[in-house]
């Protein structure tokens, strides 16, 4: 019988080193980052295991970083005051690869001590980072608690071995020296540290202090520069404006932190801070602009709030937080933990990820609400008013922070509806349109149903291109004569985004474009009678129409939808419409031939005229004429519709004939 034997991982030390250092990170930045986010767990460690032995201050509660650089030795050097480490920890931690003295410390935490931990470090990679602009890092610390004659010095070039030596170091804590890469001296620049500082660990609560620079003048001819003082000023602000209590910040501070984190230099419509606390706890601030930015339709910017772990920066732009119709959304997201990839440049799927998602796009939908709310008691307060004033006394007490949202932002809100099924019904009561009734994008779909008529039962609307063409179709004539209203929707998205709403509060939708219009009890009997009368009675013309409008039309059928007009162009009940059909075209996208139905008003004068010339249609001359006509009627239907004739020059032969006689 073969027997098993157990073999250990061998690796490469100085190539897993060298993948570690140059591979995890994009940007070479993030090494400030790492190493301070080891500083403040190193301070938090301190702080917790004082809570036992207050001794372990050594007289000194100051808890802070400092960033340094000497140009002449080419090294930056970051020290701070926390735990520090012996010199078997020093061994121990840094010397072993992807090895956390964080995570080992927090496993040794238990119940209250461990949910109130703000330690950042998970992996033990970071400290490594440090080696993407160094070819040597130092090492000199001193474990809290020990005499000073028990320091240790820790030196590696990161190719794979290391070097440990005792050393007598007063200060507790530890100071790590990067000897930078002579293709890195770039780094040695005061502004460019506290740039870094500021992007990442502006937020930690610790403090970070660097010498302070001066501007000197340069004398004889030379330029000025630079030059350090004897003082050091503290370069983060160690206060995130969102983990303070909402009572304690003013509005004022929230439009200027707004300002901060989106260069927009106007002041946010609304915001909304809150604290989750659950089996994922973050604290959320969210801001709607007020105005939209340029690039809102370009789906492919980067775009998404901006992400911290325990206050350490992490990402810009964290898309997976929020859904791509609330992507105009500015704001920070601040969590205690989340799935990230070893190099904290990615976030990863996962069930914390989706659920702060969801509470996001939920509160972002309540700020809509609620902005919503005050517009609808605004205009109820202002309609009051103008029965005890003027019109113009009403219209200045009117609040249109919702109106001002949604002409920024309306048309992306609509794309919820196909993109967030779980939320449809909030969607929808958010929306707003134009209408028969009103050219102002007002009109909900619950002020709409609250005044339909009796006997209704579908909420009618057009879409176009324009609100123009919407508001001039042919297809509105008999709505219009029965006072009927209906909506009109110009935005680019209505057509598609409109085939995930099928109805709202239980009314169907219903496109006054597709299908044969059915107006149900609002049609009386003798309408119904005459309507089958005129399809009965105009049979031979349809049939005739059809035959000369096959490579154009679907089918084509009398109706009785059309007052002023010869005739209109609609789609088939569940078909594609022509208007859908040219904007794919337009973006490239390739697009089935689509036929429309015509449809004719027997009662205009134009189809009285074609059916006296399909009497005549046995001599040549009067067949040509009916075809004539048929295609200009076909043609200028399109028209109305905001279409083109797919043979303009024709289209005008035709028409020029016609009224030569």
């Amino acid at each position: 019988m073969a027997s098993t034997q157990t073999h250990s991982f061998q690796a490469e030390v100085a190539q897993l080193l060298h993948l570690v250092t140059h591979s995890l990170y994009s940007n070479p930045d993030i090494f400030m980052r790492e190493l301070i986010s080891n500083a403040s767990d190193a301070s938090d460690k301190l702080r917790f295991e004082a809570l036992a032995q207050p001794d372990l201050y050594e007289g000194q509660a100051d808890l802070q970083v400092r960033v340094s650089f000497d140009k002449a030795a080419k090294t930056i050097t970051i020290t701070d005051n926390g735990i520090g480490m012996s010199a078997a920890e020093a061994i121990e931690h840094l010397g072993t690869i992807a090895k956390s003295g964080t995570k080992d410390f927090m496993g040794r935490l238990t119940g209250d001590q461990k949910a109130d931990a703000q330690l950042i470090g998970q992996f033990g990679v970071g400290f490594y980072s440090g080696f993407i602009v160094a070819d040597k890092i130092t090492v000199e610390s001193r474990r809290a608690g020990l005499p000073a004659s028990e320091g240790v010095r820790w030196v590696s070039g990161g190719t794979g071995d290391f070097s440990t030596e005792a050393i007598t170091r007063a200060e507790r804590g530890t100071s790590i020296t990067l000897h930078l890469r002579e293709d890195q001296l770039d780094y040695l620049n005061g502004y460019k540290l506290k740039s870094i500082i500021s992007q990442y660990s502006d937020r930690i609560s610790l403090p970070i202090y660097m010498p302070k620079e001066e501007w000197k003048e340069g004398e004889n001819d030379q330029p000025g520069e630079m030059v350090r003082t004897d003082e050091w000023e503290q370069v983060n602000e160690a206060n995130a404006l969102w983990s303070r209590t909402k009572k304690d910040i003013t509005p004022e501070q929230y439009k200027a932190f707004y300002q901060q984190i989106s260069h927009d230099y106007s002041d946010p419509l609304a915001w909304s801070h809150n604290k989750v606390e659950g089996n994922t706890e973050y604290t959320q601030l969210l801001y709607i602009p007020a105005k939209a930015p340029f690039d809102l339709y370009q789906r492919d910017s980067k775009r998404g709030l901006k992400l911290y772990i325990r206050r350490v920066f992490i990402m810009d732009d964290a898309e997976a937080l929020l859904p791509q119709y609330l992507r105009f959304v500015k704001g920070v997201v601040d969590a205690s933990d989340l799935p990230l990839n070893v190099s904290r440049e990615i976030l990863q799927e996962s069930r914390d990820v989706k659920a702060i998602r969801e509470v996001n796009t939920r509160r972002g939908l309540a700020m809509r609400e609620d902005m919503a709310k005050k517009q609808g008691e605004a205009a109820t307060a202002d309609a009051t008013q103008a029965s005890n004033n003027d019109a113009s006394d009403a219209q200045e007490s009117s609040t249109p922070d919702y109106a001002k949202f949604y002409a920024e932002f309306g048309a992306v809100l609509k794309e919820g509806l196909g993109e967030d099924h779980a939320n449809t019904e909030r969607i929808a009561k958010l929306l707003r349109f134009a209408s028969t009734t009103t050219d102002s994008t007002s009109v909900s779909l619950a002020d709409y149903k609250a005044r339909m008529k009796e006997g209704q039962e579908a909420i009618y609307y057009i879409t176009a291109d324009t609100l123009a063409a919407a508001k001039s179709s042919p297809q509105l004539e008999m709505f219009r004569k029965k006072g009927i209203e209906v909506l009109l929707m110009a935005d680019r998205v209505d057509e598609w985004a409109l085939n995930f709403l099928p109805e709202f509060d239980g009314t169907p939708l219903q496109s006054v474009a597709k299908g044969a219009v059915d107006l149900g009890a609002l049609q009386d009997e003798d309408e119904k009678k005459a309507a089958q009368d005129a399809q009965e009675a105009a049979r031979p013309l349809l049939e005739q129409l059809k035959e000369a409008l096959k490579d154009k039309a679907e089918d084509v059928r009398a109706t009785t939808r059309l007052v002023d007009s010869p005739a209109c162009l609609v789609s088939q009940e569940h078909g594609m419409s022509t208007q859908l059909a040219r904007m794919l075209k337009q973006a490239g996208q390739p697009v089935p031939n689509v036929k429309p139905v015509l449809e004719i008003n027997p009662q205009h004068a134009l189809v009285q005229k074609l059916q006296a010339l399909q009497g005549e249609a046995g001599a040549d001359a009067a067949s040509s004429r009916f075809d004539d006509l048929a295609h200009t009627i076909f043609d200028q239907a399109l028209l109305a519709e905001g279409g083109l004739p797919e043979d303009p020059a024709a289209y005008v032969r035709r028409v020029n004939a016609l009224l030569a006689g």
